[in-house]
């Protein structure tokens, strides 16, 4: 399918703005950058309450935004964490992300303000991730979160850490998760595909940013992008994995690790689906002002996650 026309309009818009080679970038101008870039979010999901709580994390406090779609006491949770390379991204820019699955799963999500390179380089934000997913999870009620109905999920390099920690609770058999949802995920930052090489520039996100934020999150070459801390795809052991839904899109050049992962996690026995969205870049979803399809997308997805966090009836 060709690229959808709305969105070959807004990369001309970026490209007429003749952006600078990413690899030349300081990392305040790539945090600004995705500051402007997400302000193409449009509306606000409207959820019933958000709040603000920390926990102690490995490097400090660590805050945590809940976002509770209704007056539930309890409901299914999902921790959440944003895109950004591991490098940029809050939990402001990802604020609307947050809102729309909140509301289109119906599910309360707890997004985390991991630490960012290169103030924190690997492993913080990993050690972030698996201390926010534990605390949660014995903690689940505090949150009001059903301990039984907890997912993990992430987007972009955010779900580089839904998939280290989800892999890392399967190899100690606790928590026993419920959900891994990943989106446009980045899960191998240390090969080529052929979606990276046929789109590694003028997609949005191209070869130029990927090597941007690696030389920041591995500053100094002691760490292998193929340790699967970084890597995740390239894990030897993905048995006993939850349920897990990955989404990519056609034009994105972190496309095929998506589709590997999904290849590997059915090998391995997992239950898995995978979805291409046809005609999209990497962030569509959270691009809504531009691209009205990723308001489907998101309903799609919430749809997915409230089918799988839905207790069934019993008999």
């Amino acid at each position: 399918m060709p690229l959808d026309p709305r969105v070959a309009r807004f990369l001309n818009l970026l490209a007429a703005g003749n952006p600078p080679d990413a690899r030349a970038q300081s990392v305040a101008d790539r945090r600004a950058g995705l500051i402007a870039l997400m302000k193409f979010a449009g509306n606000e999901a409207a959820v019933n309450r958000v709040e603000t709580r920390t926990l102690a994390g490995p490097g400090g406090e660590l805050r945590i935004r809940l976002y509770s779609p209704t007056p539930a006491q309890t409901l299914p949770g999902l921790i959440y964490f944003h895109g950004g390379g591991l490098v940029a991204g809050s939990l402001d820019t990802h604020d609307s992300v947050a809102r729309a699955l909140a509301c289109a799963g119906n599910v309360r999500v707890a997004s985390v303000d991991y630490r960012l390179a290169p103030e924190h380089p690997f492993p913080a934000a990993v050690e972030d991730a698996m201390a926010a997913l534990a605390h949660i999870s014995t903690h689940a009620a505090d949150f009001g979160i059903d301990h039984e109905r907890l997912g993990v999920a992430g987007d972009s390099a955010g779900a580089t850490l839904a998939a280290v920690a989800c892999q890392a609770a399967a190899r100690a058999g606790r928590p026993r998760l419920a959900l891994q949802l990943l989106i446009c995920p980045i899960l191998d930052y240390s090969r080529g595909t052929p979606s990276k090489r046929e789109f590694a520039s003028g997609y949005l996100v191209d070869q130029a940013t990927l090597d941007h934020d690696l030389m920041h999150y591995l500053p100094n070459d002691q760490t292998n992008p193929g340790n699967p801390l970084v890597s995740p795809l390239l894990a030897t052991d993905l048995a006993g994995m939850p349920p897990t839904l990955i989404h990519t899109a056609e034009f994105d050049p972190l496309r095929d690790e998506g589709r590997n992962y999904f290849e590997r996690l059915a090998q391995a026995g997992n239950e898995v689906s995978y979805t291409c969205h046809p005609g999209m870049i990497h962030l569509f979803y959270a691009l809504g002002a531009v691209i009205p399809y990723a308001h489907s997308a998101l309903d799609q997805i919430g749809g997915e996650i409230r089918a799988a966090l839905t207790p069934a009836p019993r008999l």
